[in-house]
Formats: C-alpha cells, sequence, structure tokens
C-alpha cells in the first residue's frame, strides 16, 4: 500500500513539473500544434517583421443571412503556403490595398472566405481554410476596417479553383477571397440572433 502511495506521489510531482517547464499544460499542445500547422518560423518573422499582424481582440463577425456576396476585382485573393495560414509579405501588401479600399466603400459587408487545396481531411480543412479567413479578417481590423462588417467562412477543400492535382493547381486553392455585398442588399434579411 505504501509503494502505490510512492508511485502516485513521484507521478504527481513528475505532472507538476512538466506544467512548470510548459509554463502550463496548454501551451505545451500550442506550440506542437503551431509547428503541425506550418506557423512556425517563417509567421514567426512575419509576426516580429509586422507588428500590426498579431491577432485582434475578437470582434463579434458580420452575419453571412442575406443576399449572395460577390468577388470584385479590386480586391486581391491572398495565397498561402502548404499547410499554413501565415500571411506573407506579398500577402500583407495586398491586404493593405484592400483594407483601402473597402474603408473608402463603407456600404459593403465583407466576406473572407478560406479554401485548401485538396490534401487532407475534410476536418482539418476546413479548421485550416477557417484560421485563414480569421487571420485575413483580423489584419484587416488591424488597418482600421470595421470588424462589425466583416464575416469569415471556410470552405475546405469543397469550393476548389483548379482541379487538377499538381503543385501549380494545388498553390491556386490555398488562398482567401474577399468578398462583398452592398449593407442595402442585405438589409432584408431576417433579424434576430446571428450565431
Amino acid at each position: 500500500m505504501l509503494g502505490g502511495y510512492m508511485h502516485l506521489k513521484r507521478s504527481l510531482t513528475i505532472v507538476l513539473m512538466l506544467a512548470v517547464v510548459c509554463g502550463g499544460l496548454s501551451s505545451c499542445s500550442t506550440a506542437k500544434k503551431r509547428k503541425k500547422l506550418g506557423v512556425g518560423a517563417d509567421a514567426a518573422a512575419t509576426e516580429a517583421a509586422n507588428p500590426a499582424y498579431t491577432p485582434a481582440v475578437d470582434v463579434t463577425e458580420a452575419s453571412i443571412r442575406g443576399s449572395e456576396f460577390t468577388t470584385t476585382p479590386e480586391l486581391a485573393t491572398i495565397y498561402f503556403e502548404y499547410d499554413s495560414y501565415a500571411l506573407k509579405d506579398e500577402a500583407l501588401e495586398a491586404l493593405k490595398k484592400n483594407a483601402a479600399y473597402l474603408k473608402d466603400h463603407k456600404d459593403l459587408e465583407v466576406l473572407v472566405a478560406g479554401h485548401c487545396d485538396q490534401r487532407g481531411t475534410i476536418e482539418y480543412n476546413l479548421s485550416l481554410g477557417q484560421n485563414r479567413a480569421k487571420g485575413v479578417r483580423e489584419y484587416y481590423i488591424r488597418l482600421g476596417v470595421p470588424g462589425k462588417s466583416v464575416a469569415t467562412i471556410s470552405y475546405g477543400k469543397e469550393s476548389p479553383a483548379c482541379a487538377e492535382m499538381t503543385e501549380d493547381c494545388w498553390s491556386k486553392n490555398r488562398r482567401a477571397e474577399t468578398r462583398v455585398r452592398s449593407r442595402t442588399a442585405s438589409a432584408g434579411a431576417p433579424t434576430g440572433d446571428t450565431q
């Protein structure tokens, strides 16, 4: 009986030591998750070089009910590396131009749609697509676009821009599109809960 108690005490000590080393058990799993998603050195460098890229305070998103959102040639599509949602320098520049357009057109509601290539599971790609859309939305907010006018959605791998099984085609599918609609077009949308 005393041996079992000593074994339990030793196990608890090891768990507590791991918690202290990791700064809390959740930070250990977060670091592993960030590495798995491909948000490693390139994202850290992007965040260090572009302080505005740090995640924004969570703001209620716009409703996506009602009329369809459409693409417009004035808003650039953002492309991502394989298995990553890090915004590269060229993406940040394109998003600055997109944000300027959106701030000049305050009558528009915005939907950022995240997409992935055909590789990986449906669940994983839905999550990755959402992270891509959320990263774009947060950067727009940092640039002064009102958060309550920007919503996000993930299509994962379900809406490819290209269907070939080549790297060139896959690179076109790893994207976030900024779509818009007029606020008056959504005026007929149902009101109330927007979950």
